[in-house]
């Protein structure tokens, strides 16, 4: 097994192990299409196509599946630094819906983190035209698992 954090292991690439680590284990994201198009230090950049199961009466797509789309680059940019990190509060604001066949893409980034707490910016974006903004607080709850098995990561009770 692998240290977590050693001198040989650049930023990015503890970055790009946990992202590898959490698709591994998130059928979710998978099930939905999304991709890593990007991921560093406090950074992430995700892309979703809105399909026909993702639209209502409007032609529009579901407002969750936006938000789940910006809440997992926000996931993917706080857990960046391979330490189990989760949402302590976020809200998002919806500028102009998705439309079925729209490449959504999400873009989060690090605005502040200090001891256990981050701050974290998603923009979602269709040919980079900005559709919503998410903020997002991240809180680190302990552990790591960027050795591969989530199963061993110790997690206080919330």
């Amino acid at each position: 097994m692998t240290a977590p954090f050693t001198s040989a292991r650049t930023p990015d690439e503890t970055a790009r192990l946990a992202a590898d680590t959490m698709w591994e284990n998130d059928p979710a994201c998978r099930n939905l299409g999304i991709e890593i198009l990007d991921v560093g230090p406090g950074t992430a950049t995700l892309a979703m196509k809105v399909v026909d199961t993702m639209v209502n009466g409007h032609d529009t797509a579901h407002g969750g599946y936006i938000f789940a789309l910006a809440d997992t680059a926000f996931a993917y940019g706080c857990n960046s630094y391979g330490t189990v990190t989760v949402a302590a509060q976020c809200s998002i604001t919806f500028i102009r819906p998705g439309r079925r066949g729209d490449r959504l893409v999400a873009s989060a980034r690090e605005v502040s983190r200090q001891g256990r707490n981050g701050i974290y910016d998603v923009t979602i974006s269709v040919d980079g035209t900005v559709i919503a903004e998410f903020r997002g607080h991240s809180r680190i709850v302990g552990g790591s698992f960027i050795d591969g098995d989530v199963s061993k990561v110790d997690t206080p009770a919330p």
